[in-house]
């Protein structure tokens, strides 16, 4: 169990810093789904392995960051409102 919880965070590094770096490198855009998911699921990672070695503030941190990531891919679905009439 404790190796599946150590291959599951590494994972999660993985996936943020992957992210991170290709976005840094104009592969990747801050608004795309790959980006937003490649941290969601790393984040995930990291709750699952900071919340199993009992690092409780690091695990508070990707509950937030998971948060974050939701919030974004949802803003993403709604149609752009468009601003009332002038007058």
């Amino acid at each position: 169990m404790k190796t599946a919880i150590e291959v599951i965070g590494w994972a999660g590094a993985i996936l943020i810093l992957g992210a991170y770096a290709l976005l840094s490198a104009g592969r990747l855009k801050s608004e795309s789904l790959t980006y937003h998911l490649m941290n969601i699921l790393g984040a995930a990672g990291f709750v699952v392995n900071s919340g199993y070695n009992g690092a409780l503030p690091s695990a508070a941190m990707n509950v937030v960051w998971i948060g974050i990531g939701v919030y974004a891919l949802r803003q993403r679905r709604e149609p752009a409102r468009s601003s009332p009439p002038a007058c």
